[in-house]
């Protein structure tokens, strides 16, 4: 017995060296025998569990493997780069030891060598730049009064390279920037201010400019035909835009690290450009509604509204009421004129968006004919300005918005007869004489508030180029009131145009004195058959374009596009009657 309790103090000893479980303990001590001569000392540490029992032969646990490093994202400045591309490229990466996609990350270097990085950073053309970090658009530029309205490739490039028919200056962006497309450039660099100045003072010259810093004072030439005003370029097809990019086999890594380094990540952001169309004289009556009734409602759209519609605002300055039943009145001189509703197909099929009713002829059907032609826009949601149920209703504005570009649009009757005029309890347009005050006040106002205020008066008509002295006097006192287009839709001819730039009192703008017809039958002339639509380029709340597009009137209804011919008559007889500006 003594020999049992002996060993049992030495498996005690074994097993608390081993912490053996204090249930494994007792149940040894339950099969010892009861006459053991001393009993058990205390236990100072506790037991904890065996590892359970098994017949397996022992497997070493793995060893955990190593995940291989990756491969560092080297990158290298393509030599040239221009220094205002290069800095912020530079100050962004060295931020940044590690590029990160998604959860994978790989170590940033430069490369000691540039042609082995495995990301190089240069300028390339648009169109060849699957990694862009940032673009910057180019515009062929002249002065605005200039007949031309595109050059070719081949001419810009022969010009930048010192060849060509005549000299080209560009500003000091594009001489950075365009030699990615060009070649190397031979051409004058200039400041953005000095570019003006120098094509006008030599007519046969071209200039190259960021499209960002256009102003009203240039006509953008397209470019083989691509117009970079457009609300529908591709940038693809442009060949004046360059892009930065990432090039190499981790030009995608580098180009995600990138992106928004340089800003603003482009000088022509789509969705911050606005096209504004507006139009002259509309008076779907007389021989041009015996027209529509002969050769259906959309004849007098159907060359011309494509293009219109295009737009994102579509303007019509519609003289004349619209009256259930019209009867169609083709007498000669007949000065009582109205539209019968279906003849609205007309101007939807060019798109329009707003209407500007400011015309001597809305009363022609007696104030309860305007109540009647108001209804009839309500009724089909079309917003009208310039005429209203009284004079608080014409003479205030409408807001619009598109893109970001903020605008307000007013219309005001400068002309008779009286019944024409709204009061204060009674429909009609806006009269401008006697609610002028309140009108200077409201652009004054809304210029503050928006980003383009837009005005049209319907003025005196004159069978003119030139405006008149007082006209000139009163659309100059719009545009210094705050003002940025002034327009005069009474002109039955084409009138002068007046562009202004960003160092002009009152910032970008422009007077358009008279647009001519749009729809109507004045067939009798020469001049009251061709018509001016202006488009309007806005971008990023600004005013940097209008294009004058042409029209000769068929039919006594159907307006077409002026063939080159035609259109340069047209722009020389306008730009001939342009009025000295102090």
């Amino acid at each position: 017995m003594v020999r049992l309790a002996s060993s049992w103090r030495r498996l005690r000893r074994i097993l608390a060296g081993h912490g053996a479980m204090i249930v494994a303990a007792t149940w040894l001590v339950a099969c010892a025998p009861r006459e053991v001569a001393a009993p058990l000392p205390a236990i100072a540490t506790p037991l904890t569990p065996f590892p359970p029992i098994s017949m397996s032969p022992v497997v070493a646990p793995p060893t955990a493997t190593a995940t291989p490093a990756l491969a560092p994202v080297t990158w290298a400045l393509e030599p040239g780069l221009p220094e205002r591309h290069a800095v912020p490229l530079l100050t962004a990466l060295s931020q940044h030891a590690v590029i990160s996609i998604g959860a994978v990350k790989r170590p940033l270097q430069m490369a000691v060598q540039a042609e082995s990085a495995s990301a190089r950073l240069k300028l390339v053309p648009l169109a060849a730049a699957p990694n862009s970090i940032a673009e910057r658009f180019y515009a062929v530029v002249v002065p605005f009064a200039t007949v031309a309205d595109d050059v070719s490739l081949a001419e810009v490039q022969a010009r930048w390279q010192g060849a060509g028919v005549g000299p080209l200056y560009v500003t000091e962006e594009a001489a950075d920037d365009l030699p990615a497309v060009l070649g190397p450039r031979k051409a004058q660099a200039v400041s953005a201010d000095e570019l003006l100045t120098r094509l006008i003072s030599e007519p046969n010259a071209l200039g190259i400019m960021p499209f960002d810093q256009l102003d009203p004072r240039y006509k953008v030439l397209t470019v083989d035909g691509i117009n970079v005003l457009s609300n529908q370029l591709d940038p693809s097809t442009y060949s004046l835009a360059v892009a930065l990019t990432a090039e190499g086999t981790d030009g995608t890594w580098l180009a995600s690290l990138l992106r928004g380094a340089i800003q603003p990540v482009t000088n022509r952001d789509p969705h911050r450009l606005t096209t504004l169309i507006m139009t002259g004289v509309t008076a779907m009556a007389r021989g041009t509604a015996e027209k529509m009734e002969q050769k259906g409602y959309t004849y007098p759209a159907e060359v011309i509204s494509a293009t219109l519609r295009a737009a994102d605002i579509t303007h019509v300055s519609n003289e004349v009421p619209f009256i259930k039943g019209c009867v169609v009145n083709n007498t000669y001189m007949n000065l009582i004129l109205c539209s019968d509703y279906p003849y609205w197909a007309a101007l939807e099929a060019i798109g329009t968006d707003i209407v500007g009713l400011s015309g001597n002829h809305v009363n022609d059907f007696g104030r309860e004919g305007a109540r009647e032609s108001l209804q009839f826009y309500r009724d089909h949601g079309i917003p009208v300005y310039g005429s209203g149920l009284n004079v608080e209703e014409a003479c205030a504005p409408l807001r619009w918005e598109h893109n970001g570009n903020r605008f307000a649009f007013l219309a005001a009757l400068a002309f008779e007869p009286r019944s024409a005029w709204a009061t204060e309890t009674e429909p009609g347009a806006c009269y401008f004489y006697d609610n002028h005050d309140q009108i200077v006040a409201t652009i004054r106002d809304l210029s503050q508030k928006v980003d383009i205020v837009s005005i049209e008066l319907q003025y005196l008509e004159t069978y003119n180029p030139f405006p008149t002295p007082q006209q000139v006097t009163e659309f100059r006192a719009l545009r210094a009131a705050g003002a940025d287009i002034v327009t005069g839709v009474q002109s039955h001819v084409p009138q002068a145009m007046e562009p202004y730039g960003a160092d002009d009192p009152g910032g970008p703008g422009i007077i358009v004195y008279g647009l001519g017809n749009l729809f109507f039958d004045q067939m009798w002339s020469w001049e009251t058959r061709t018509g001016l639509i202006a488009r309007h380029t806005v971008y990023q709340g600004r005013l940097i374009s209008t294009e004058i597009l042409t029209t000769v009137l068929e039919d006594y209804a159907q307006p077409r596009w002026a063939t080159p011919e035609e259109r340069a008559e047209i722009l020389r007889r306008i730009f001939a009657a342009v009025p000295e500006r102090p």
